[in-house]
Parts: structure tokens; C-alpha cells; sequence
């Protein structure tokens, strides 16, 4: 049974996300502080952690971001009332996977669950896989599910690998926002295109190409090509 953490602190929104998770099979535990929240998260024992933003005592940005400088790399799904492109933008720099914004449609919430408990268990199955994908001084191990430049250890979320595991193997093609989205993200999304920006720019920045991308580039009004 697949565990999930919920820091939430809208009682009504606990409810409904309860009654519904654990009617789908799931564990479920919720917790409506942001400290309490992140230290129930730093325990490392979830599948995946929706996460709220507006929430006492810390938010979920902050929350986002020291989960993941604990290197915990659980999918972190990001609920909020609020739906702009820079709490978008903000929440998935600091380490987020995806993004909902309330009020939501349950069906599309446990679609995106779904969608991210494949990613991850996709992730960690890649440590079977016997290939290495090699450009520039980097190295893509996809047995260790890992990048590496000049063997030190470039840190990937879950999406990120994903991403970057997509473009290289579909070396020198256009690729769409859209075709990413269904692709990478692995359902049909509302998630504006922006969501796909933010990650290029996150692996560019990992990559030591933010001001001149060399491997990842963009192609005006197309799309993105991963040149080896």
C-alpha cells in the first residue's frame, strides 16, 4: 500500500482528500502544520507528499526546498488556491514535481498521483538497466539512475531524470512542449507549458549552460533539441 503525506491545513480539504485517498487504497497521513509537516517528511517513509502552500508556521515553499536538502527525492505535489505563473515558477525551482492549483478536480488529482508513483518506481527500476548515455563530460548512468560530470555527482530529482533521460535518447529531434508534457509528465495535463520551461531552464543551470545552452536547445516557436 502506497503511503502518502498531506500537509494541509484547510480541514475541509483534509477531509475530502482522505475520504477519497483511502478509498483508492491508499495510507494516508495528514498533517496541517507546515513544521510538523516537514519533520513528518524528513522521516523519508512516504511514496509522495502533497503539499500546500499557504500553511502556518512555515510554507510550502520552504518546506519544498529543505525536503530536498535533506536529499530526500519522494515526488512532491504542490496544492494551492493560488495559480500564478511565478507560485509555478517558485514552487518546482524549489524542488517540487508537479502542480495543482484549487479548487481541483479529484479525478485529475488522482491522475497526477498516479502519474508521479510511476515516475518514481520508473526511476528506481532504472537501476536495472545496463547503459550509459554519454555528451560533452557528462555521463547519464541509467543503472545508477544518476549524472554524472567528470564523475562527480550531479543531483537529479525524479522529474528531472526523467526529462533528461527523454531528451537524450531522442537526440537531435524537435521535440513540442506538449509532446513533453504527455511524454515526460505521463498524462494529459492542463499544466500550462510553462511547467516544461521551468524544468529546461533547472537542467541547463545543472548543466553549466544557463547563459549559452550547448546541449539542450531551443528551437523558436517549436520546441526543444538535445544535441550530443
Amino acid at each position: 500500500m502506497k503511503k502518502i503525506l498531506i500537509i494541509e491545513d484547510e480541514v475541509g480539504v483534509q477531509i475530502t482528500l482522505e475520504d477519497r485517498l483511502v478509498a483508492e487504497g491508499y495510507n494516508v497521513t495528514i498533517k496541517g502544520d507546515g513544521i510538523e509537516g516537514e519533520n513528518e517528511a524528513k522521516t523519508g517513509k512516504y511514496d509522495i507528499i502533497l503539499l500546500d502552500i499557504m500553511l502556518p508556521n512555515r510554507d510550502g515553499f520552504a518546506i519544498c526546498e529543505n525536503i530536498r536538502k535533506a536529499k530526500i527525492q519522494v515526488p512532491i505535489l504542490m496544492l494551492t488556491a493560488r495559480n500564478t505563473d511565478l507560485d509555478t515558477v517558485l514552487g518546482l525551482r524549489q524542488g517540487a514535481d508537479d502542480y495543482l492549483a484549487k479548487p481541483f478536480v479529484m479525478s485529475i488529482l488522482i491522475a497526477r498521483i498516479e502519474a508521479l508513483l510511476r515516475r518514481s518506481t520508473i526511476n528506481k527500476g532504472a537501476k536495472n538497466v545496463e547503459s550509459k548515455i554519454f555528451f560533452g563530460d557528462f555521463v547519464l548512468d541509467q543503472e545508477l539512475g544518476e549524472l554524472f560530470c567528470s564523475n562527480e555527482l550531479i543531483p537529479l530529482n525524479t522529474l528531472e531524470y526523467r526529462l533528461l533521460l527523454y531528451l537524450t535518447k531522442n537526440c537531435n529531434a524537435i521535440i513540442s512542449r506538449d509532446q513533453l508534457l504527455d511524454d515526460v509528465w505521463g498524462y494529459e495535463t492542463e499544466t500550462n507549458s510553462r511547467t516544461v520551461d521551468v524544468h529546461i531552464a533547472k537542467l541547463r543551470a545543472k548543466l553549466g549552460e544557463s547563459e549559452l545552452p550547448k546541449h539542450i536547445q531551443t528551437v523558436r516557436g517549436r520546441g526543444y533539441k538535445f544535441k550530443i
